[in-house]
């Protein structure tokens, strides 16, 4: 707050945001994030999701270096094996070899 009892910008969009989210739910806020997604999507195609994407990522590297990357990687590969199994990786593996892209000549770079 300021110093004659005001609220920053932030604070009142905090604050309407909080108000929000009690009267209709966390779900309100998915439902109108998807039909955003979906409006922006239709408006500038899968390629403006791909390049944020990758700028994200790049900016992602240069703060933590490439092994982030292999870290949270492996997190993941090993929280999911915690919750589903070895089984898992053997199930998806047949599925993911058996897919004409995977026979396709690997991307270089």
């Amino acid at each position: 707050m300021d110093e004659h009892g005001g609220m920053t910008v932030r604070e009142a969009g905090k604050r309407g945001g909080e108000t929000v989210k009690r009267k209709y739910g966390r779900n309100y806020y998915v439902e109108i994030g998807k039909k955003g997604g979906e409006t922006v999507a239709s408006e500038r195609g899968q390629g403006f999701y791909r390049a944020i994407g990758a700028r994200g990522g790049q900016v992602v590297k240069e703060t933590h270096g490439p092994e982030f990357f292999a870290r949270i990687g492996r997190k993941g590969g090993d929280t999911v094996k915690a919750k589903l199994g070895h089984e898992h990786y053997i199930r998806i593996g047949k599925i993911g070899g058996s897919t004409p892209r995977s026979r396709q000549k690997p991307a270089e770079g």
